[in-house]
């Protein structure tokens, strides 16, 4: 008979949260670099490699077309991703109809960072990594990016770095991997693997990689443009214990799920993909895809050479918006505990109707021509950016959006500005609560967690005055 396998225990938990508070407060220094240093890093890694960016005509790309079936903006392999046509139908009183543009992408990609223990703190393996639609071009990232049609490589390129380390037991022990949605306005149903994998065994050097530690990685949170999406998704997935022993919360947490399954179940929001080429309010020419008023964002054409990426040269459409985001918390502190006002968002690429995001997310400019009461809640709010602890202008997924940026702030009001009665569509929670809901798919969207990223890393602290 044989011998009863070791048993292991179901979580890590206060162990696992207690190493990444550890590496939180390690700031400064790391075992690479000082934090100082690394956008001088960065910088240098872009002068070490060939990046160049150029926008092109819609017939120049390579490799790419419209369907002469559907109008589609299709690959010639059928892989990677295809800008196709939505149409949606909403129960929002102002929005109840529109047609859009919106990027397909079926398959799952990896977002994974690699952790390592030096000197007894944990340490991130980060990417100096080239995305054409970064306006800086090089920004620091995960150690592993990659879509499905990359690490099998369709594109025939060589291989994706440490990725084995992420689907190879041997070499890697996973600590958190959830399902994570992106961008539900410009994606439709796209979700991603979200990895931190602890290395077994020693870690090859690499010239466009660093080992910092996550206070490290908060301090470049508050600097502009320099940690990526795809990392700051990664780190918002992290166990923390940001609410402390004892947490006390407005909404117990079984009151905060069925309050989200309650958004879910009233929403009425219908998405149907539909072919490109019949999408109504939208005009073709030879270097754009856009509304005749210009609002919102536009369809255009690249070509990429990228001295150190699998592939060294390539072309591909990117959605590029028309203005600059807001971003923002309003947070209040109610019996000494910080809450933050999530707003539950319908989005029409979003795979359950409703994900959680910030109390407000939009581009001004896009709300200019529209009535007062149309315009998103507590914008005039954030936009007097009276007492705010955090901002800082963080790009968007700079592998299919060019010049996408937002401001993210977290934004203090009062009981006047925001009272204890949240509106319809909202409500209180604690950045714990938040932390707890990252641990599974779908709940907060990709704005929200970059938010909760800032606070996972220690980049803020919500129980600190602001300044400002």
């Amino acid at each position: 008979m044989m011998d009863d396998p070791p048993l292991r225990p179901r979580k890590d938990g206060p162990a696992l949260a207690a190493r990444l508070a550890s590496s939180a407060r390690r700031t400064g220094d790391g075992r690479d670099m000082a934090t100082a240093d690394v956008p001088g890093w960065l910088a240098d890694r872009a002068a070490a490699n060939r990046f160049t960016v150029h926008r092109v005509a819609f017939k120049d790309l390579d490799g790419w077309s419209f369907a002469e079936s559907t109008g589609n903006l299709v690959h010639s392999t059928g892989r990677f991703f295809s800008v196709e046509g939505l149409s949606v139908r909403s129960d929002d009183a102002h929005f109840r109809y529109w047609q859009q543009p919106i990027i397909r992408q079926p398959e799952s990609g990896i977002l994974g960072i690699l952790v390592k223990e030096f000197d007894g703190v944990l340490h991130f393996l980060m990417q100096a990594k080239m995305e054409p639609g970064n306006r800086n071009i090089v920004q620091v990232s995960p150690t592993v990016q990659a879509t499905r049609s990359n690490y099998l490589k369709v594109h025939r390129g060589t291989g994706v770095k440490y990725l084995d380390y992420f689907v190879d037991s041997d070499k890697g022990r996973v600590l958190t991997d959830t399902l994570q949605s992106e961008h539900g306005s410009w994606f439709f149903r796209k979700k991603n693997r979200n990895m931190l994998v602890e290395a077994i065994g020693d870690v090859p050097e690499d010239d466009d990689f660093r080992w910092l530690t996550l206070g490290q990685i908060g301090e470049l949170l508050r600097l502009d443009n320099v940690v990526n999406m795809d990392a700051r998704t990664v780190i918002a997935c992290l166990p923390m214990d940001l609410d402390g022993s004892g947490a006390r919360a407005l909404h117990s947490d079984a009151e905060l799920l069925a309050w989200i399954s309650a958004e879910r179940s009233q929403r009425e929001v219908e998405a149907e993909l539909l072919p490109l080429a019949e999408v109504e309010g939208w005009e073709r020419g030879e270097h754009v895809l856009r509304r005749p008023d210009g609002r919102y964002f536009q369809v255009v054409a690249v070509s990429v050479e990228a001295g150190n990426r699998e592939v060294a040269a390539w072309s591909q459409p990117l959605f590029e918006p028309t203005g600059t985001g807001v971003t923002a918390f309003v947070f209040r502190s109610f019996g000494g505990a910080p809450h933050v006002l999530v707003h539950a968002r319908a989005e029409p690429g979003f795979l359950d109707t409703v994900e959680l995001g910030p109390t407000v997310q939009c581009t001004p400019e896009n709300w200019a021509p529209v009535p007062d009461s149309a315009r998103p809640r507590f914008l005039d709010l954030v936009a007097s950016r009276g007492r705010v602890p955090y901002k800082a202008l963080h790009s968007e997924e700079g592998g299919r959006f060019l010049n996408a940026e937002s401001d993210y702030l977290f934004v203090e009001a009062d009981g006047h500005e925001a009272p204890l009665q949240a509106p319809p569509g909202y409500t209180w929670v604690t950045p714990g609560q938040l932390n707890s809901l990252a641990a599974h798919s779908h709940y907060l969207n990709v704005q929200c967690r970059t938010l909760l990223a800032a606070l996972n890393s220690g980049a803020l602290r919500l129980d600190e005055p602001a300044s400002g």
